[in-house]
């Protein structure tokens, strides 16, 4: 699959998201208008699996957020951090490529500290708020 037809899927598949999250939204305010009015439905919908689906839901969608926003500020360079960012993966993923099993403590230890790093940069002063 070439560049171009990848970033094509990739694009359809974000429409088809954006699509289907309107729709669930939509039908999530429908019957939280509903459910004060009908007894029934608001014991069906506040039942523990349909509770657990939403809670797995705001997690899924809460995680994309958040890394939608390390993504913009990456790919846009917005901040004066994302140079650092981009450099600190690339320096990771070589890094990573050297690790094995041999790997003196040192090593892995300094492959620690540059994920703590990149945490503190991207959970930083430039944070946007919620």
């Amino acid at each position: 699959m070439d560049r171009d037809d990848y970033f094509d899927d990739v694009h359809v598949r974000i429409l088809r998201v954006t699509e289907d999250l309107r729709s669930i939204q939509r039908e999530l305010n429908f019957a939280a208008m509903e459910a004060p009015n009908d007894p029934e439905l608001l014991e069906a919908l506040s039942q523990l699996p349909e509770m657990d689906a939403l809670q797995t839901l705001k997690s899924a969608l809460d995680q994309m957020r958040h890394f939608l926003w390390f993504y913009m500020q990456v790919i846009t360079n917005e901040s004066d951090s994302g140079e650092k960012i981009r450099e600190s993966l690339r320096q990771k993923n070589s890094e990573e490529m050297m690790l094995n099993a041999e790997t003196s403590f040192f090593e892995k230890f300094k492959c620690s500290g540059n994920a703590v790093y990149l945490r503190h940069l991207a959970d930083g002063k430039n944070r946007k708020p919620n």
